[in-house]
């Protein structure tokens, strides 16, 4: 079984940085791609960033220039490194991670974490 286990999250004020990360744990040889979602109250969670398994980024406009995803493949983790926070970067960040193998199977399935809140407020 897969999971996901995120951590890094807090509260910092505005234009102040935190680093969240994320580890994948479970039989797995290999994902393909992992990043971050987030969910602020009342509103649909949304991709912050993503990259897959060859470093091909994706990134909301909203934190172009300010976030930055990473990724340690041996280590099946996932990093966001978030700068210059803003309050409407106020929510709680999923992590996701999507096309998994091992030896024996390919999991179709999405996995997600169980979310860490970043509050951004002075």
């Amino acid at each position: 079984q897969v999971q996901l286990v995120e951590s890094g999250g807090g509260l910092v004020q505005p234009g102040g940085s935190l680093r969240l990360s994320c580890a994948a744990s479970g039989s797995i040889s290999g994902i393909n791609v992992m990043g971050w979602y987030r969910q602020a109250p009342e509103n649909q969670r949304e991709l912050v960033a993503v990259m897959s398994r060859v470093s091909t980024t994706n990134y909301a406009d909203s934190v172009k220039g300010r976030f930055t995803v990473s990724r340690d493949n041996a280590k099946n983790t996932v990093f966001l490194q978030m700068n210059n926070l803003k309050p409407e970067d106020t929510a709680v960040y999923y992590c996701h991670a999507a096309g998994i193998w091992n030896e024996h199977y390919y999991y179709n399935d999405d996995y997600w974490g169980q979310g860490t809140q970043v509050t951004v407020s002075s």
